[in-house]
């Protein structure tokens, strides 16, 4: 593999020669993602996995969540045979490369693994990165982490096929809601050209992420409708919409977590809110709160204050309170963030 020299961007050119370096003289490359995988940091996984593979590298490819399970909209991604359980995860790979997880935290089941690595390069776009790798490849002005996978593979020299262009395609589209959101700039566009080229239909990718659901989906959505909330002046005039759903409204149609992700794109869509929130509680009763802000607050200082993170515009966070507290101390801040 010979390393294709760039410019110096964001991530300085001298730690991605040392991450060229780590990977070329590994046998065995470990990488992982984090629980409840988007298109992000499962494509960006499996787009790198796929990479070296394809030159002989050992590799497996994991997150570390209990009931480990690819989400069903993910299940078109090519290179799945790289995934294995948790429990089979190297206990102390020689090098693990993680993909979009801002804390070693967001890596589950795996971040004791994360610990005990003898070098552990992190890959990430979020502007709530804690730096917990050996080597950290981060960049908060690209627009996903499918961005600096590519750049990555293309450093290490090696070729983006049909296959590899689909995972870093179903990431780039992902991160950057189908180039709607405002991380969408002219080299996106441009890295969205060359996978292209390589044959991927973008039709096909589109339905599988946004055009399909189970029936059990429409009436779980329309029970968080039923229960939507307008606060239009939780302070300096900014607007709150925000609902919840629980683990019982998706046990009675047998809807697993991964599929009310899309819920709060939905609700964001109201023009009397400049900020949405929905409330999802997990299979293990916990509170996975997801946010979106229209750019008139920074919601990733709000959420990591809770004890999350994320990006400006959408960010999130854990609770373990009931709704009502939970929204409580989420509306105190935002008051205090507006």
């Amino acid at each position: 593999m010979t390393p294709q020299p760039r410019d110096e961007g964001p991530v300085p050119g001298r730690d991605w020669d040392r991450a060229v370096e780590l990977v070329s003289s590994a046998e065995e490359v470990a990488l992982a993602c984090h629980i409840s995988p988007d298109g992000d940091a499962l494509g960006s996984t499996l787009a790198v996995g796929l990479a070296l593979r394809a030159v002989g590298k050992r590799v497996v490819a994991s997150f570390g969540e209990r009931g480990f399970t690819v989400p069903r909209l993910l299940r078109f991604l090519p290179g799945q045979d790289l995934l294995v359980d948790p429990d089979d995860y190297p206990a102390a790979p020689e090098l693990m490369i993680s993909f979009d997880a801002p804390t070693a935290d967001r890596l589950g089941e795996l971040a004791r693994v994360a610990g005990k690595a003898r070098e552990l390069v992190v890959v990430d776009h979020h502007p709530s990165h804690v730096g917990f790798g050996t080597l950290n490849l981060v960049d908060p002005g690209a627009a996903a982490t499918a961005v600096l996978a590519e750049e990555l593979i293309r450093r290490l020299g090696l070729p983006v096929d049909r296959d590899i262009a689909t995972c870093l395609y179903a990431g780039l589209v992902t991160d950057t809601g189908s180039f709607r959101h405002s991380s969408t700039t002219s080299e996106v566009h441009a890295m969205a050209g060359r996978l292209i080229a390589t044959g991927l239909n973008p039709e096909e990718i589109a339905r599988e992420l946004w055009d399909r659901s189970p029936f059990g989906y429409l009436r779980v959505l329309g029970l968080a409708l039923e229960r939507v909330v307008l606060e239009p002046e939780t302070g300096d005039g900014l607007g709150l919409v925000w609902t919840y759903v629980t683990r019982d409204d998706r046990a009675a149609y047998g809807l697993p977590y991964h599929e009310v992700e899309g819920i709060i794109d939905v609700v964001r869509r109201t023009d009397d809110a400049d900020v949405a929130v929905i409330l999802k509680e997990d299979d293990g009763g916990a509170w996975q709160v997801s946010t979106r802000s229209k750019g008139g607050i920074d919601l990733s200082r709000v959420c990591a204050t809770l004890g999350g993170g994320g990006h400006a515009k959408a960010a999130g966070f854990t609770s373990h309170q009931p709704v009502e507290q939970t929204m409580a101390a989420f509306r105190a801040l935002l008051r205090r963030a507006a």
